[in-house]
């Protein structure tokens, strides 16, 4: 019988995972946009942090309508990023380093100027090369200018973009970004061989994107929506942050059907070796539903957005605790926790920002860390990164161009190196990156912050130095304890958590202190702080 507790095989289950977003982590060439090698070139840097592996966002050929999630290739890198050997480079230099790789998968879509699509668009309705995708003509009955249905876009507006000879096909983000048809028995062969081929190069993961996408309800049926709404994806708020919500009609979401597949794509992984995992990317609306995704037959991980989404409130991280290990621990699968990534706003500006902002960061992030499962981190957040307000001249989030609302861009910002100005080391240029970094970045830099008593990058050095010495050992099972309504009080094997959600300071637990977000004064722990104690 396996042990999922061998950290060699099994390392995700309680791992510490980096998301790289290609375009903004290091710069190579001087275009001022991240690419492979600037990557590799930064990978010490991760491995002084102290993380286990890093995730990085699609690097593949694409027309860069989404800067990367619309794949034309899924077998090559696009030139903005370097070449296929550039991709091994990394992955050798990464394994030299003791850290894994983790690629991200886009199957809900290609991009349109993926060879299947061109295909589609030149063979015609009824075509072997449109079923691939979801072609569908005008309802019977209604006018030729009427959609098939009535969805809506994740990024706003209709889900569906009329052609030339009339039929429309579906696209459930950009209208670049044309959905497959998971029904179509080509569909799933082909990300087979994609699966296969970047096992074959040494990567030990795959970040399923829209992972309750692929499968639609097969009748494509109109969207069931509350009297006075209207249809939507049920993905997306005003700033285009995937967001929770009420139970809804979905019927473009969360198929069973979708299940079949990640059960094939877990026949793969093991072929290639135990130690190969998948995440997947699944917004589902119940933490039942998102269970059912990491079944020990399917995948391995599933992001669990609840932390992220959480309200500054001892009782609200409580909740999602509890809710969380329930709902994991009938499938035997480890949680996950995340408090940023690249669609959302960075986690210090959604606490208030400046230097309250920065505490209760600090604070959410080492009792994240404490807790049994996988932690996720975005790039950038070990330095403190706020979000940035990027000016509408600069903004190049496809939904921001779509529809007017500010985008994703402001947790984009190439993060800064070194150096007093822009581009702070990113890469060799002079010139801003593609997204220009603030003026007053100088202070926040890998460079400033390393050897900094105090500083938020050796306050993440520390804190996954000690995390190391427990998260194998401390086993699954938390005992949350009452220490009053503002406190997150938590003990997990010998370590006890104490996060003060209020404004006053609170006597700490009897205990050795092993690590604080800030200071400690006389065994006194302030509000927006948070300890390990053993």
């Amino acid at each position: 019988m396996a042990d999922l507790n061998d950290p060699t095989t099994y390392w995700w289950r309680n791992a510490v995972i980096y998301q790289v977003y290609v375009r903004s982590f290091a710069d190579s060439d001087g275009d001022g946009i991240g690419d492979l090698p600037g990557i590799t070139s930064r990978l010490p840097h991760l491995a002084d942090l102290g993380v286990d592996a890093l995730w990085i966002t699609p690097f593949y050929t694409s027309p860069q309508h989404d800067h990367g999630y619309d794949v034309a290739d899924y077998r090559d890198v696009d030139p903005l990023f370097g070449s296929l050997s550039d991709a091994d480079d990394l992955v050798a230099r990464a394994h030299e380093l003791g850290l894994r790789v983790v690629v991200d998968l886009v199957p809900n879509h290609t991009s349109d100027q993926h060879e299947w699509f061109q295909a589609a668009l030149a063979a015609g309705p009824g075509s072997p090369e449109r079923g691939r995708y979801l072609f569908r003509d005008s309802p019977a009955g209604k006018e030729d200018g009427t959609p098939p249905n009535n969805w809506e876009s994740v990024f706003g507006g209709p889900a569906w973009t009329q052609v030339d000879d009339g039929q429309w096909y579906l696209h459930l983000f950009d209208s670049t970004q044309p959905d497959l048809d998971w029904r179509n028995p080509e569909v799933p062969a082909m990300f087979e061989d994609v699966l296969r081929f970047w096992l074959d190069r040494g990567v030990d993961g795959f970040r399923v994107d829209v992972a309750h996408g692929l499968f639609k309800e097969e009748s494509l049926r109109d969207q069931v929506v509350a009297e006075g709404g209207r249809a939507s994806s049920g993905q997306v708020n005003t700033d285009h942050s995937m967001v929770s919500r009420d139970l809804k009609d979905e019927p473009m979401w969360d198929q069973p059907e979708v299940h079949d597949v990640y059960r094939a794509w877990h026949r793969v992984l093991d072929e290639a070796g135990p130690d190969r995992m998948a995440v997947a990317e699944a917004w589902t609306q119940t933490p039942e539903s998102m269970a059912a995704f990491v079944r020990p037959d399917e995948l391995d991980q599933a992001f669990n957005f609840a932390w992220l989404l959480a309200d500054w409130s001892a009782e609200a991280f409580a909740t999602v605790i509890t809710d969380t290990l329930a709902a994991v621990e009938p499938v035997g699968a480890s949680p996950t926790w995340v408090l940023s990534n690249h669609d959302v706003v960075r986690h210090v500006t959604r606490y208030g920002g400046g230097a309250q902002g920065l505490a209760r960061g600090r604070a959410a992030t080492l009792a994240m860390l404490a807790l049994p499962g996988s932690s996720y981190l975005y790039q950038g957040e070990e330095l403190g990164l706020e979000q940035v307000d990027v000016a509408p001249e600069d903004r190049q989030d496809p939904s921001y161009l779509r529809t007017g609302e500010v985008g994703r861009d402001g947790c984009r910002v190439p993060i800064p190196w070194g150096g007093d100005e822009a581009p702070y080391a990113f890469g060799p240029g002079t010139g801003q990156p593609w997204i220009p970094q603030p003026a007053d970045w100088a202070s926040l830099t890998v460079d400033a912050q390393t050897g900094a008593e105090g500083s938020t990058l050796e306050f993440y050095r520390a804190a996954l130095a000690a995390r190391r010495e427990f998260a194998w050992t401390a086993g699954d099972e938390v005992e949350l304890l009452d220490l009053g309504a503002d406190v997150l009080a938590f003990r997990r094997g010998p370590v006890t958590v104490v996060l003060n959600c209020g404004e006053t300071a609170i006597e700490l637990p009897a205990g050795e202190l092993l690590l604080s977000s800030g200071p400690v004064d006389d065994g006194k722990l302030p509000g927006d702080t948070a300890a390990w104690l053993r």
